[in-house]
């Protein structure tokens, strides 16, 4: 019987490397906020050129697991980073500009999400997350507030209730998918014909929002951040700007 060979696949240097840090933090032998050893340490065990390693410590900050800190000293080097929010957060924005996710699919993904981050929070928040979202409250009714400002604000708001909901993976994704589409809900609210009127319906329906959570609604949150969602976000799915 003929054997049909298949050609070989190369990996370049750095490639290796990369496979090399991920087993290893797959084994468990690297953790967050561990810290690598310095380059002329680490170049020769892993039996790698200094520029190999390089390439491949520049990949894996580029997609937020590593933090390089240039420099000389205790702080120097590189670390396994412990918050993957922005880095995530980038990358989906990434995607979802380049078409691989519609608006449809991040307005379900966010209300799912949020949905079950406000039923939870509601049962979870600690008191200082809650005095945090009602200064953010606070401050998207202050008078005279400007549109980015408040998107801002907005976002936070969003996030910090995730955050407080007890579960870091949900946070996580919450701030990427909120993130996501920050440019978007931005030029939505730019392009409101009456911006004090919109700004103080939305906030109203914050206030709500945070009311519920306070006093452990969380059904009712939960009810009330999908019709929040729908009633902006929705209208750049069903809009103009929608695919």
């Amino acid at each position: 019987m003929s054997v049909e060979w298949q050609p070989v696949r190369q990996s370049r240097t750095h490639e290796l490397v990369l496979r090399s840090i991920e087993e290893r933090v797959f084994a468990g032998e690297l953790k967050a906020g561990d810290r690598l050893p310095p380059e002329r340490e680490l170049a020769p065990v892993l039996g790698v050129s200094r520029s190999a390693l390089r390439e491949a410590l520049r990949v894996l900050e580029t997609i937020g697991v590593l933090v390089a800190q240039p420099g000389r000293g205790p702080d120097a080097g590189a670390r396994i980073v412990r918050n993957p929010d922005d880095a995530l957060g980038r990358l989906l924005r990434l995607h979802f500009a380049l078409g691989s996710y519609s608006l449809q699919d991040v307005l379900e993904a966010r209300i799912i999400l949020e949905r079950s981050s406000f039923a939870a929070a509601a049962c979870h928040a600690p008191s200082e997350d809650l005095d945090e979202a009602e200064e953010l409250v606070r401050g998207m009714a202050a008078p005279g507030i400007g549109v980015s400002t408040f998107n801002d604000l907005d976002t936070r708001f969003h996030v910090l209730i995730a955050r407080s909901s007890g579960n870091a993976l949900t946070s996580t994704l919450t701030s990427a998918v909120r993130e996501s589409v920050r440019p978007l809900i931005l030029r939505a609210l730019e392009e409101a014909e009456d911006w004090p009127a919109t700004a103080r319906a939305l906030n109203a329906e914050h206030d709500t929002l945070l009311m519920l959570v306070c006093e452990g609604r969380g059904a009712e949150a939960a009810d009330l951040v999908e019709r929040h969602i729908h009633g902006l976000h929705g209208t750049l799915v069903d809009g103009p700007a929608g695919p």
